[in-house]
């Protein structure tokens, strides 16, 4: 990967974390508040619901980008963490803080889904 792109690569890496880091504005909206409406209650239940799911991708985005720019810093960065070869650079340039080539990541993708799917499975289902 050339010098140029790669550093295109970290700043917008940088921005982007800048961007999560500096987003606290969904913590508020997990604070519980109390209410004597039921439907208030739960419809507060379902922003927070919500809210959690933001923070929790936020957070995984985050880890992933600090992890791109620790790569790009020890040289790694731009090879598949699976299979060791070269992501292609329109996949970097669309996902930046990917750490596996297509093929490697529809492959885990697949997986997780299976594994998922077993779990449902294994479920005890009402009759």
């Amino acid at each position: 990967m050339k010098t140029a792109e790669l550093e295109q690569l970290r700043n917008l890496l940088t921005i982007r974390q800048a961007e999560l880091t500096g987003g606290r504005a969904n913590r508020e909206a997990i604070a519980i508040q109390t209410t004597a409406d039921e439907l208030d209650r739960i419809q507060q239940a379902q922003e927070r619901d919500f809210a959690m799911g933001v923070i929790d991708r936020d957070s995984l985005r985050l880890r992933e980008i600090r992890a791109a720019l620790q790569r790009i810093d020890h040289g790694s960065f731009g090879f598949c963490l699976n299979c060791e070869e070269e992501i292609a650079s329109k996949r970097l340039a669309a996902v930046p803080w990917t750490a596996l080539c297509i093929i490697c990541q529809e492959a885990a993708e697949r997986i997780r889904s299976d594994s998922e799917d077993q779990d449902e499975q294994r479920l005890p289902h009402a009759a």
